[in-house]
């Protein structure tokens, strides 16, 4: 994955390498874990030699950033009536292709599928169709994602999870803080914002190679936007392949927002064992002054996406 250029305040030290699926590239140091790395590779390069045998997505979980979307990935991968990505051992939730791995092409991101035949044996044994899909919190807020996926998966269903955007923002700095990615406070966090991406979007608007490291891992305000990621999913979109939901409704209610989804995608109702949340990490408490005017700063989005989805959000301003 491509490096950052800063425009704006230089790291104290190297970034960590970042893997094709958006998080640190972890070394293979010992002798199992290069093992199964060569595993994977083979698998890899299977799949891509196999991939006009193997599915499209039938559904795109596609956000938000810190927003439930790897727990309600686990969630519907628990479904009987669900397959899991290409090979099941690497419990994958999504690819990241139609966002920074779109330069890998067709046949790689296909190589995460399952074969045609593989899905229809199993849907005979099981007496139902299977589906398969994946998760990738960066599709909401990429600019390119929306179109190229509809190019690829116009019959995909559409599922995008929007949570409060100032505890959003907190999360998301928190969790890059964590990955090493990112070195200033959440307060200076905030304030660089504004250097770090400008002129990000349009290069990569004017360039759809570009990949800007900025514009996904310190777009913390920016990806609470949610207003202008989901007007470019509305205009690519039929209303009824698409549903939006609140984080905070599927851990206040899972079940209930569980058969909403399960509903929307066709399936049968089913309810796991557990609605266990996933990639949840404990956090301090923002600052009541950097909270206020945050929660200033994203009003107007959060007014728009309200009149955009013609309900109200229920986020405190």
């Amino acid at each position: 994955m491509t490096q950052p250029h800063f425009a704006g305040p230089q790291p104290p030290a190297p970034l960590p390498t970042l893997s094709p699926y958006g998080g640190p590239q972890t070394e293979r140091s010992t002798v199992t874990q290069r093992a199964r790395g060569v595993a994977l590779d083979a698998f890899r390069m299977f799949g891509a030699t196999t991939a006009s045998l193997r599915v499209r997505p039938d559904y795109l979980i596609i956000g938000t950033k810190r927003g439930g979307s790897t727990s309600l990935a686990r969630w519907v991968l628990e479904h009987p009536n669900v397959a899991p990505l290409f090979p099941a051992r690497e419990t994958r939730k999504g690819t990241y292709f139609f966002d920074v791995n779109y330069d890998r092409g067709e046949r790689w991101y296909r190589s995460h599928f399952p074969t045609r035949t593989s899905l229809a044996i199993r849907s005979r044994q099981q007496s139902q169709p299977l589906m398969v899909g994946e998760a990738v919190p960066y599709y909401l807020h990429h600019p390119h994602a929306a179109a190229r996926a509809r190019a690829f998966a116009p019959a995909a269903n559409i599922i995008a999870l929007l949570r409060d955007p100032t505890d959003r923002a907190y999360g998301h700095w928190g969790e890059r803080t964590r990955n090493g990615v990112e070195w200033l406070s959440f307060p200076d966090a905030l304030a660089a914002e504004d250097e770090r991406l400008a002129g990000e979007e349009d290069r990569m608007l004017a360039d759809p190679s570009y990949q800007s490291f900025a514009h996904q891992h310190y777009s913390y305000v920016d990806q609470g936007r949610y207003e202008r990621g989901l007007r470019r999913w509305m205009h690519h979109w039929p209303a009824e392949q698409l549903l939006v939901l609140r984080s905070e409704d599927m851990y206040s209610d899972p079940a209930r927002i569980y058969a909403q989804v399960t509903d929307f995608l066709g399936l049968p109702r089913f309810e796991p064992e557990a609605f266990a949340a996933w990639n949840m990490k404990a956090s301090s408490v923002i600052e009541p002054i950097v909270e206020t005017q945050l929660r200033a700063t994203l009003a107007p989005s959060v007014q728009a996406v309200e009149e955009l989805l013609g309900r109200p959000m229920g986020w405190p301003s």
